[in-house]
């Protein structure tokens, strides 16, 4: 049954059925919350107001039956909801005498988060070095929760930790990369739920995790172990995540790519975290993505597929129609998505099937000799598994005797002599009047010079003065007859006395094309000008066209600084509101050749392409010759490609570029040149990739050494991928003890491995070995490099200095100096030398340490005490660590400075000398002996220039502490010698 509400008839022209301005949206409402609401909203704008009704699950909501439900003002209010009779489906009608529309469904659900289990969680052992993970086995939920961990107390959450944790967002667990020692403790699974009105959180019981100490942990390569599905379904507009984590020792690093195509910028943010978010998905985000988790003992990879799907979208919607009594209404609504949207059609809220001059089918609605009846609401609705979209439409079919009071004929219809003139005839009618029209008394018929159109229109050509009167348009229908009369004005004609002639100039010059006319003096002549049939704006200021401003009869065109893009066919129009006159001129810019077309890579091998190119516009000057541009992946700025030939001619449409890196993926342009220049490079053509290649370069800074004790460090600088030439890439090492006879090779299979580490426990210290390197890949080895020589890993040395001597220069420094060591002797390149020095009394276990940066045989030791006995010893040290120490020596600084300033400073002034008198300074026992002392003087300007301040500061000699006496004059003038 359909719904209308009761009343009159709809008002054409008054009234407007129902247009939702708010609709309901989907909620979800905690379980078990009390003395709660839902509002579910709905608000149309409609002539009369509407109603409104309510659908729970197709079935109408019936107001009254049930006191949890009101309606207020078309929303509906649900009071203490629950879960067993409130869940499903809601749909708002809204209704008046116009008819009836249904709103797009509305979702109530109910959240909740149950408690985890009371019992105790199973504890868990790991190895230092290795890998493991925490499941937090989280209780029933809806919707989904966002997931932490924390250790021991509330809230010492974890951290990332430099990728070495990870907490799952799908499934809660926790896991490391590399267990460490101080990992044992405690482990909290921490979940939250949110909801429209509120969030809730709880945590799990204690997971107890003992690491077990290793103290030289087993380095492994990376394993990845936690992936993400093979496909991830995701909605367009909408974001999808991606989880990857790998086991390791050393922490694996993680970076994603996708395989068919170019990362998306929008995703770069994350692309070297566990988590790859790709947020506003688009088609284009489709296909297989990798992550790779990486260190230096190796690799790991894994792949799955993003399947990008999409809510329906209108392509093409129904709009509100008035359709007379009779006639066929064709209504047509297009949908995209993914899946592909069904559409089904609905009036006044009822589905809409064919039947009797009904035709459904799928986007296509008719309805054939339409009846008052079929007026109303109708809703094309187009859904998918995503969703559905409404939308809407109002059907008017019309019953009317002819009326021309809306649309009279024109009372005034002015036309130019030997031209046509149109005379319209439209009465509001229906169903569909005939229309015919008379001259006076005088019937028009279909002449040479006269047509009457099915549609009512009169065209009357090449008119003369003897056409002038009045003309008279009668329609009738069954319902009645009516007519409209309008009187015809015939006017001179216009004509071009001065045609624009055709011009040819160079880019960058200007022209004028001139445009004269000629019309009936009675009327306002108006000239406008079109380039290749676009009209131009010829008064906004700095563009390339103006207007000379003259007579009216004139109206010439400037065009200035022509470019290529105003080159074509100008057409000068003068017009008076009868008629318009017409000439046209051709404009022909010469400039620099345009951008070539078609640019196509033939074929390429390892290191050259073949490119094909089709001609573009040479822009009226010959193109002369070509250049190539080309750029890789890793770079951004375009260059000149070496190309064969070496000079491409202007007739040449094919070009081999070379010098190319293998396995190296380039793109290429190609540039246009003529006597006037060079043009616009053509589009870029499609990235392709060179052939693979063995390598043909050795890696650079080839080094190493250090580490510890029987080991022998190589690094090197990993290649850069230009360098690579193919797959598979690798580093393959040669080594050997000097002089030796025969090499130890080794592969290291990762591309950004640096580093290699080769242990033998019969290693002497700092033994030195020839090294070289080179790269590897799926189609063979390079050359190697030079040799380099590395030492291995120096011990400590064995030897001490001798001849150990302090003296005290102060109380509070001290010189120690020492014979040197020699270096054979140290197991390793000798560092420099360390003193140390404790005071009597202590302990040698807390001596203070002062290392020399180089091979100094003798340094000072400041910030002693004074009058005190050190002890002090010297060591020899390199990179390993410090040889044993030196037969000790002892040492006693010296006495302090005295402790009081002198006293009693006075002084005398004679022209530009100034004589210092003061007090000695007498040491006590304790103290050094006072050899001199020391006079400091400073003058200061003030603001008059008459004005002089002088301090002068008394030491005794070891730095006693200041006295200061302040000495004011006046002068008429400057001290002489200016003090």
């Amino acid at each position: 049954m359909e719904l209308i509400s009761s009343g009159d008839v709809c008002v054409s022209g008054h009234d407007s059925g129902p247009v939702f301005e708010e609709q309901p949206t989907g909620q979800i409402y905690p379980e078990g919350l009390t003395e709660g609401k839902v509002t579910l909203t709905c608000q149309a704008r409609a002539s009369p107001a509407a109603t409104y009704r309510w659908r729970l699950n197709g079935s109408e909501v019936v107001f009254g039956a049930d006191p949890r439900y009101t309606l207020v003002a078309g929303n509906l209010v649900i009071t203490n909801p629950r879960h067993d009779r409130d869940t499903g489906s809601y749909q708002c009608l809204a209704i008046n005498r116009c008819g009836t529309i249904v709103s797009r469904a509305a979702n109530l659900k109910f959240g909740y988060l149950h408690d985890f289990p009371p019992e105790s969680r199973s504890p868990q052992t790991a190895y230092e070095g290795a890998g493991t993970f925490l499941a937090c086995q989280p209780p029933a939920h809806y919707p989904a929760l966002s997931y932490r961990w924390f250790v021991n107390e509330f809230p010492s959450f974890v951290q990332p930790d430099g990728g070495r944790w990870f907490v799952s967002q799908v499934t809660g667990n926790l896991y490391v990369a590399k267990s460490q020692a101080n990992d044992t403790g405690n482990y909290f699974c921490f979940t939250t739920i949110s909801m429209d009105i509120s969030t809730k959180s709880i945590f799990s019981k204690a997971i107890q995790l003992t690491v077990q100490p290793d103290a030289n942990p087993r380095k492994s390569a990376p394993s990845i172990r936690v992936r993400f599905p093979a496909e991830t379904y995701a909605l367009a507009g909408h974001s999808a995540q991606l989880e990857c984590f790998a086991y390791g020792n050393p922490v694996p690093k993680l970076r994603w790519r996708k395989l068919e195509g170019v990362l998306s910028a929008k995703a770069l943010a994350s692309a070297d975290g566990p988590i790859l978010t790709l947020p506003d998905l688009n088609f284009e985000d489709e296909g297989m993505y990798e992550c790779e988790a990486y260190n230096s003992e190796g690799r790991d990879t894994y792949q799955g597929r993003i399947v990008v799907q999409a809510q329906p979208e209108w392509l093409q919607v129904m709009s509100d129609s008035e359709v007379e009594i009779s006639s066929e209404l064709h209504w047509s609504c297009m949908a995209a998505g993914k899946p592909r949207p069904t559409i089904r059609w609905l009036r006044n809220g009822q589905p809409l099937s064919t039947q009797d001059r009904v035709d459904v089918s799928s986007g296509s609605l008719r309805i054939s000799n339409l009846a008052l009846e079929d007026s109303g609401m109708y809703q094309c609705v187009a859904e998918n598994k995503h969703g559905a979209i409404y939308s809407n439409a109002e059907l008017r079919v019309q019953v009317q005797a002819p009326d021309f009071r809306l649309n009279p004929v024109r009372r005034l219809v002015p036309a130019a002599r030997g031209g046509t003139v149109r005379m319209e005839c439209k009465p509001r009618a229906a169903p569909k009047p005939t229309l015919f029209w008379s001259r006076g008394t005088e019937l028009l018929t279909n002449s040479s010079r006269v047509t009457v159109s099915p549609d009512g229109v009169l065209w009357i050509y090449n008119i003369s003065r003897a056409d002038e009167g009045k003309y008279t348009c009668f329609a009738e229908n069954y319902l009645g007859k009516a007519n409209s009369t309008g009187h015809l004005s015939v006017r001179d004609a216009t004509k071009i006395t001065l045609a624009p002639s055709n011009a040819d100039i160079n880019q960058g010059e200007n022209v004028t094309l001139q445009c004269h006319a000629s019309h009936d003096p009675t009327m306002d002549l108006t000239f406008t000008w079109t380039m290749n049939g676009v009209l131009l704006d010829t008064e906004e200021p700095g563009q390339h066209y103006h207007r000379v401003e003259g007579k009216e009869t004139i109206g010439d065109l400037v065009i200035v600084n022509g470019q290529l893009g105003q080159a074509g066919t100008y057409t000068c129009s003068a017009q008076t509101v009868v008629d318009t006159a017409t000439a046209s001129a051709k404009l022909v810019v010469r400039g620099p050749p345009g951008p070539p077309g078609g640019l196509v890579v033939k074929s390429a091998n390892e290191t050259s392409v073949e490119l094909r190119w089709s001609r573009g516009y040479d822009n009226h000057s010959p193109i002369s010759k070509y250049l190539i541009m080309g750029r890789s992946k890793h770079t951004h700025e375009w260059r000149r490609m070496r190309t064969e030939p070496h000079n491409i001619e202007g007739n040449a449409e094919s070009a081999h570029v070379n010098d190319l890196r293998p396995w190296m993926n380039y793109e290429f342009q190609v540039i246009a040149s003529n006597i006037l220049g060079s043009g616009e490079p053509s589009m870029p053509s499609q990235m392709i990739q060179t052939k693979q290649a063995a390598p043909t370069v050795a890696p650079s800074g080839l080094g190493g050494g250090g580490g510890d004790r029987s080991e022998l460090i190589i690094t090197w600088t990993p290649m850069a991928r230009e360098y690579q030439n193919g797959d598979n890439f690798g580093y393959i090492l040669a080594f050997r003890k000097r002089d030796a006879p025969t090499w130890t090779v080794v592969r290291v299979p990762n591309v950004e491995s640096s580093r290699y580490v080769y242990i033998n426990q019969s290693l002497s210290p700092y033994c030195p070995f020839e090294v070289k390197i080179k790269a590897y890949n799926r189609k063979g080895e390079g050359p190697f490099s030079q040799v380099a020589v590395v030492h291995s890993a120096e011990e400590e040395p064995t030897v001490s200095p001798r001849k150990i001597s302090a003296v005290a220069l102060t109380a509070f420094e001290i010189q120690v100096s020492w014979d040197p060591v020699q270096h054979l002797t140290t197991n390793g390149v000798l560092r420099g030398y360390e003193i140390r020095y404790w005071r009597q009394h202590e302990r040698e276990a807390a001596a203070d340490r002062v290392r020399t940066a180089g091979l100094e045989t003798m340094a000072r030791v400041s910030g002693l005490r004074p009058s005190t006995l050190y002890h002090v010893t010297v060591l020899v040290y390199n990179s390993a660590g410090t040889g044993p120490p030196s037969p000790r020596t002892t040492v006693i600084t010296r006495k302090p400075p005295p402790n009081r300033p002198p006293g009693n400073i006075s002084w005398k002034i004679d022209g530009s000398w100034v004589t210092v008198r003061w007090d000695q300074v007498a040491a006590m026992d304790n103290e050094s002996a006072v050899l001199g002392y020391k006079s400091l003087l400073c003058m200061q300007n003030n603001s008059h220039p008459a004005f002089r301040k002088i301090y002068f500061y008394i030491y005794s000699i070891y730095q006693t502490p200041l006295s200061r006496a302040t000495y004011n004059q006046y002068y008429r003038d400057s001290l002489p010698g200016a003090i």
